[in-house]
């Protein structure tokens, strides 16, 4: 399974977020067809922008949960001071990508900004080829 994971500024628009989604998935040499999900955290779940970049790239939208993102957040690889203090997780997309994909995904490259949104990218085990 591939996620998604989607941090972004209130009123974000769908153009950035896909844009988010089409280079981290171009970074990672992985197409547009294998994402799976985009995952977001529950403060997101309204956000129209998210919600219009899922339906044109086909997938669905996972809000996490609170508890599962603080648990994902231990394994970020960007720290961001700020996020964490307004979030409780040091980056939002790569703990959403992580919390999504699974306890023992791991991510495919820090997050990567593009305008008003983040993406990061997570494989769950068996996305990335390794045991469950």
């Amino acid at each position: 399974m591939i996620v998604a994971g989607i941090g972004c500024k209130r009123g974000a628009g769908a153009p950035d977020i896909e844009a988010a989604i089409r280079a981290a998935l171009a970074r990672a040499g992985i197409a547009l067809e294998a994402l799976d999900v985009i995952a977001t955290i529950e403060p997101k779940h309204d956000e129209a922008g998210i919600e219009a970049a899922a339906a044109k790239l086909g997938v669905a939208v996972v809000v996490v949960a609170n508890a599962a993102l603080k648990i994902a957040g231990e394994r970020t690889a960007t720290r961001s001071a700020r996020v964490l203090a307004l979030t409780g997780v040091p980056s939002v997309a790569e703990a959403a990508a992580l919390a999504a994909a699974g306890p023992s995904a791991r991510l495919l490259g820090p997050r990567l900004a593009i305008g008003a949104a983040t993406c990061a990218l997570a494989a769950s085990a068996a996305a990335s080829g390794a045991a469950p």
